[in-house]
């Protein structure tokens, strides 16, 4: 009898729902797994899975859907094995399971699982599913005879305990690797994922943990509260330092956008690698004798740099020559091993996308582009509510989008990009030779009613309106933020972006686009540093030597 039939009508592209509680959980008793198994059923959920026999006749009286049981016993070695033994499978049976699962990894079959699979398939005549933590543990089991293949302990065992969450790629793999159904069990948290999982080829989707422990559940809710009240905590103190190609600027910030101290410093950008390792180890000892007198707790350091950043490890994965020698160079790694304390490092503009949304004008918004225009031009995009990188960190190079071709030279070794068109260089060249000394003086002279300044600007904002409309066709953002050296008391910039891209974008009224200046300031970036390090700490990405404070792991089903 090819007993794999039997999962094919009721099972096929649905939900199974684990239905299983821990020795100290107040349901711990057959009669709330009977509830939660109906309670499962009356959403939708095609079968389930049940420990035990006792939990199995339960839920049997209170359900119709097909039930996969299991007996959970704990061995010699001290651990925990899922039905060790076929009269353990037997007693499942007569309790009402329609199937049998067991743990058929290496570990499992030390202690006869296949033997035991080949007997409950030949004496007891239903369907007998592997759970497994490897291809070669599936291609096993399927070859002794398992009517499918379950990923439920991926990660629970020694050889995969590197694997902390659901992994599609690993269900595409158990697919091309056996002939029989391919369940996805294990660490499913959220419902795209099991998008992924079919998309994956997966038979069907058991989860349990999501929706079955209520204490597991009321506790992700209670931490995302207590890391927004860490994160909104003014006693939290970081240093801030945006590295950018003309100045240094640092500071130390509260949790809740507070500048407790600010400099400034040239940035030696022209003398290499090693020199801007010294120079940005000299800024960070200055905050820290402020903060030594100021009598603050530091909790870490944020970097925002030009450049492009792997924020997991703080490398710079490239720089222009705005920086000289500084793509490859790893500052959060120097600053860490100096200084002893968690270091988190972002592009700039990444980082200022940042604080805008922990303390500007986007606290409210998902979609939305921060671009920063000075000595370079860069942008950071969040999308759907979170900072995009790219796949490999080269996200929001606003700057380098080709608008003339053949066009001027730029710092990244090619030429026509935005950047040369619409930095503080660009400005002073609209405005002639001779004329002003620095951006600065551009902007001021244009808001006293200079004509020539007026038009330098506005020549700055056709350019920048070529770039912006490719984004805003792209992305559809409800706001562009516009910060840096240029943006600072120019509100003729902002004007004159805004006409110009209402020439450039279709359907511009339907769109209600928001075009503003940040109100953040000088010390945009160094507030943007000090959030980028303060959600390292607070939200425990423990690359950047923080450590974790993640939601629990998933409890094994």
């Amino acid at each position: 009898m090819d007993t794999s039939m039997k999962l094919q009508p009721e099972l096929c592209g649905s939900l199974i729902v684990s239905c299983q509680a821990l020795e100290t959980s107040a349901f711990r008793d057959s009669a709330c797994m009977a509830k939660f198994a109906r309670a499962a059923v009356d959403g939708g959920a095609a079968g389930v899975r049940v420990n035990g026999p006792d939990d199995v006749k339960a839920v049997r009286r209170a359900v119709g859907v097909p039930i996969i049981g299991i007996w959970k016993a704990l061995q010699d070695d001290g651990k925990i094995l899922i039905t060790p033994s076929f009269e353990a499978a037997q007693q499942l049976v007569e309790a009402g399971a329609d199937m049998i699962a067991l743990d058929c990894t290496c570990r499992g079959q030390r202690f006869g699982a296949l033997e035991r699979l080949r007997r409950i398939k030949e004496e007891l005549r239903v369907p007998v599913l592997a759970d497994i933590a490897t291809a070669d543990e599936a291609i096993q089991a399927a070859e002794a005879g398992a009517d499918a293949v379950l990923s439920t302990l991926r990660g629970y065992t020694a050889e995969t305990s590197q694997v902390q969450a659901f992994e599609p790629s690993f269900i595409a793999q158990l697919v091309h690797a056996v002939r029989v159904p391919v369940i996805a069990e294990g660490r499913i948290q959220d419902p795209r994922q099991v998008h992924a999982a079919l998309d994956a080829g997966a038979f069907a989707i058991i989860v349990g943990t999501a929706i079955t422990r209520p204490e597991l559940i009321t506790r992700r809710f209670v931490s995302a509260l207590q890391t927004w009240q860490r994160r909104h905590d003014s006693q939290r103190i970081f240093i801030g330092i945006d590295l950018g190609g003309t100045n240094t600027k640092f500071g130390l910030v509260s949790n809740r956008g507070e500048l407790l101290f600010h400099s400034a410093t040239p940035t030696p950008w022209r003398e290499g690698r090693d020199v801007l390792l010294r120079h940005l180890k000299q800024t960070v000892s200055t905050c820290l004798e402020e903060a030594r007198r100021q009598d603050l707790r530091l909790e870490a350091i944020g970097l925002a740099t030009a450049g492009w950043v792997n924020p997991e490890t703080g490398q710079v994965v490239y720089a222009t020559e705005n920086l000289p020698g500084w793509s490859g160079a790893n500052p959060a790694c120097y600053l860490r091993e100096e200084f002893g304390l968690p270091v988190a490092a972002e592009n700039d503009a990444n980082a200022l996308a940042v604080a805008e949304k922990r303390f500007g004008a986007a606290k409210t918004t998902s979609d939305f582009v921060c671009i920063t225009l000075g000595t370079g031009v860069g942008g950071g995009c969040y999308i759907g509510g979170r900072l995009s990188h790219g796949n490999h960190y080269f996200a929001n190079a606003l700057g380098h989008i080709p608008i003339e071709p053949g066009g001027l030279p730029c710092t990244c070794g090619l030429s026509g990009c935005l950047e040369p068109y619409t930095n503080a260089s660009a400005l002073l060249r609209y405005a002639g030779p001779g004329s002003f000394t620095s951006a600065d003086q551009v902007i001021a002279a244009a808001n006293a009613g200079d004509l020539v300044a007026q038009g330098s600007i506005h020549t700055l904002a056709k350019y920048l309106a070529v770039g912006c409309a490719s984004l805003v066709m792209l992305l559809d953002p409800e706001m562009l933020i516009l910060a840096g050296g240029l943006v600072q008391n120019n509100p003729l910039l902002v004007s004159a972006l805004t006409e110009e891209l209402a020439k450039r974008v279709t359907v511009w009224p339907q769109r209600q686009l928001r075009v503003e200046a940040s109100a953040l300031g000088y010390s945009a970036g160094v507030l943007g540093a000090a959030a980028v390090a303060s959600a390292a700490v607070v939200e425990g990405c423990s690359a950047y030597g923080a450590p974790s404070e993640s939601f629990e792991q998933p409890v094994l089903d």
